[in-house]
């Protein structure tokens, strides 16, 4: 492919935006080991960022800032990119950019994201037409979380993760702090200390009552950093851990309350302010081609 044809090629970033738990709850496991969940996902306004330039050649490269800590093998935007190229039988690739701004096990959902951007990106780039509940099969694949982000709406997701219901739950803008420790989601679903039986709650009632993570007091006992940053929180405005951890975020109604907040933040603490989207910057992104 000519430099030329390959510059028409590429695309306007496209954002993979992080999700916030507004509730966790773990109601069972199943004999395969996976838990069973009920949980509230909503998107927030703070994103990783991917470019593709398509190819005429299969091959499929990855440029990122993170490439030395993570292998290609167990990259899940290559994962994501071969999955769609092997499912739609397409012929093509692509180089990948990367610019990566969410941290890592942080419990906002980025790898999940970055697939689930690569799959509905490539699927749009390469024309490969594949339905969203398709590009979601496939994303189910690569992980529980990757299906909410290729959906594009905030939603109650139950069984894994996997079966979603669109709901509309207030756009609070939050302040999310960043603890410096990274939470393995294995190792917190093996702790034999995790709650597995909160009792299932039909959704009219969830949305409606008090909202906790199920993760949360284990995380906080296993790691001080997650602790400390909830206890400082909380001071401010409701707040609760999102996934796994380790990140934690306060609920605020105005943009200037948060950012306030954001201002008393210790130093030895990192943090910053995003508003709750209901509509996936990456679902707008898509509306625009």
């Amino acid at each position: 492919m000519t430099s030329t044809s390959s510059h028409k090629s590429a695309s306007i970033s496209w954002p993979a935006p992080a999700k916030l738990n507004l509730f966790l709850h773990v109601t069972g496991q199943r004999a395969d080991g996976y838990h069973e969940l009920q949980t509230l996902f909503q998107f927030i306004d703070h994103c990783d960022y991917l470019d593709f330039h398509i190819t005429d050649t299969p091959d499929l490269v990855l440029h990122s800032n993170i490439s030395d800590s993570v292998a290609d093998s167990d990259n899940l935007i290559l994962k994501a990119a071969k999955s769609l190229q092997r499912y739609a039988q397409y012929e093509g690739g692509a180089h990948i950019w990367l610019d990566k701004l969410l941290p890592m096990g942080g419990g906002l959902g980025g790898g999940s994201s970055d697939a689930a951007t690569t799959l509905v990106a490539l699927n749009a780039l390469w024309k490969t037409n594949l339905s969203p509940s398709k590009l979601a099969k496939i994303g189910l694949t690569l992980g529980a979380d990757v299906p909410v982000f290729i959906n594009g709406f905030s939603a109650f997701a139950e069984g894994v993760g996997e079966k979603l219901i669109t709901v509309e739950p207030t756009e609070s803008w939050y302040l999310v702090i960043v603890p410096d420790v990274h939470v393995s989601t294995k190792d917190i679903f093996q702790d034999p200390d995790l709650p597995r039986n909160t009792p299932k709650v039909d959704i009219n009632t969830l949305m409606t009552q008090k909202w906790t993570n199920d993760c949360q007091k284990l995380v906080t006992t296993r790691h001080p950093q997650v602790a400390n940053a909830l206890s400082w929180l909380v001071e401010y405005a409701p707040s609760r851990m999102t996934g796994t951890g380790a990140c934690v975020f306060g609920e605020f109604t105005h943009s200037q309350q948060a950012l306030d907040a954001l201002a008393e933040l210790p130093a030895d603490m990192r943090g910053f302010v995003a508003k709750g989207m209901n509509k996936s910057p990456l679902q707008i992104r898509l509306e625009q081609l």
